[in-house]
């Protein structure tokens, strides 16, 4: 039996193809959506390409019949937009001509009381408006996201017990035959079943369908050494020149922006892999914004771009004079062309060939950003994703919808990319225990 699907207008704004992904049932856009579209429409950022790209595709459809009735999808499902109810028998007066969400929520329940043999869903991503459609005996549920819960997400690394000569195989032959698969590029932990003292650290080759010991167990780049084993992994990853795309989630203070900002520099000035570094952050304030800055460009994305710089100084000091150019500081590599860092408002429409390309806190984006940023890759060049799924500034993401997550569970099968979630936090005691405690 097919069922009627009634969207909120967040999830337009998060996903304006939203209206294909029900199947073939049939999706209802209240009226009040379409009004509250329009006041995004001028936007210039993701929310308003959004409102517009929505637009575009009802105006395509209107062209095809009275939307009023019902327009048909090529999927077999229909799209129909719902006209204001002026009263309902089972909703409270105080909600009948309320704010957008409680006219929603009115279709909602006016569609329930006519179609009485069909189920009825409300999709909002607003938890309180969910809660507030459960009370009133609707079903309701939150627009699905690429993973159902987020303890589901790929963390990269699998923990396996085997023989001890196995193990002793692997540290002489480099390689290990097994029996059981594994995802391309997944990390493992080789512990000694029968005593548990010994252990070793490989990756899963796809490609030689065998486990391998890693390349740069014992490296360290730009005065940084691993401290942990998801570190070593991370810097594994970083600096394996066939794996393209990296994603590195993982709490404050867990080391990702300066294990990727170290190998990007390493990669890119020290052996010339690259033509240069590349950093970009998505602009989101913590707390209140602070207004307009004066100033020109360089200026005025000081303040959003100081964590890259404070990251930089902290590498550039305690490395070694490796060449006369860099004694000055990131300020002179930024002069030399070696780095450039940008805000990623200015990423759409580029082509970016042969560089290290670092997208720090990823987990404000949406998915339809990190298609955008990953379709921007040239020939050559390796893009590393970083942040942290739980502390999100977008108010249009979550822990699940946003673009982060979405390219972990959707690149894990692919040989290109290879992925760590950093457990252990190594910035300082004080900052590890704030990070768990608070």
């Amino acid at each position: 039996m097919k069922k009627i699907f009634v969207l909120d207008t967040n999830v337009i704004l998060y996903d304006p193809n939203a209206i294909f992904k029900f199947d073939d049932n049939i999706v209802v856009i209240p009226i009040v959506v379409v009004e509250e579209l329009d006041k995004f429409k001028k936007d210039l950022n993701e929310i308003g390409r959004n409102a517009r790209e929505f637009a575009r595709i009802l105006d395509k459809f209107r062209q095809n019949g009275k939307l009023t009735k019902g327009v048909t999808l090529e999927n077999g499902g229909m799209i129909k937009v719902e006209l204001g109810v002026k009263s309902i028998s089972r909703i409270p007066a105080s909600l009948e001509n309320g704010t957008p969400d409680n006219k929603m929520l009115a279709t909602a329940l006016y569609l329930k009381e006519k179609h009485e043999n069909m189920t009825i869903v409300f999709v909002t991503k607003d938890i309180n408006l969910r809660i507030k459609a459960d009370s009133f005996g609707l079903r309701t549920e939150d627009y699905k996201s690429a993973v159902a819960d987020f303890s589901e997400i790929y963390e990269g690394i699998k923990v396996i017990d085997v023989t001890k000569d196995k193990i002793d195989q692997l540290y002489q032959h480099g390689e290990l035959d097994i029996e059981d698969s594994f995802l391309p590029n997944q990390f493992l932990v080789l512990k000694d079943r029968e005593q548990g003292s010994q252990s070793a650290l490989a990756k899963f080759d796809k490609k030689k369908n065998k486990i391998v010991g890693l390349t740069h167990l014992k490296q360290h780049v730009w005065g940084i050494n691993p401290r942990n084993k998801e570190q070593t992994f991370a810097l594994e990853m970083l600096l394996d020149d066939d794996i393209k795309l990296v994603t590195m989630t993982g709490m404050a203070g867990t080391g990702k922006t300066l294990l990727a900002i170290a190998c990007g520099l390493y990669s890119s000035i020290d052996l010339g892999i690259y033509k240069k570094l590349l950093i970009s952050r998505p602009i989101f304030p913590l707390g209140r914004d602070i207004g307009y800055l004066p100033g020109d460009l360089e200026e005025k994305l000081k303040p959003w771009m100081q964590p890259i710089f404070d990251n930089m100084e902290l590498l550039l000091s305690t490395t070694e004079d490796r060449t006369k150019r860099i004694k000055k500081g990131y300020h002179e590599l930024i002069e030399l062309g070696m780095v450039e860092i940008e805000a990623l408002t200015y990423i759409r429409g580029r082509s970016i060939p042969n560089q290290f390309l670092i997208i720090d806190e990823a987990q404000n984006l949406t998915p339809h950003e990190i298609k955008t940023i990953i379709t921007r890759v040239g020939e050559g060049t390796k893009i590393v994703f970083t942040g942290d799924p739980y502390q999100i500034d977008n108010p249009y993401v979550d822990s699940l919808s946003n673009g982060l997550s979405y390219v972990v569970e959707r690149f894990k099968e692919e040989e290109i990319a290879a992925h760590i979630n950093l457990i252990k936090g190594e910035r300082s005691l004080l900052a590890e225990k704030a990070a768990k405690i608070l």
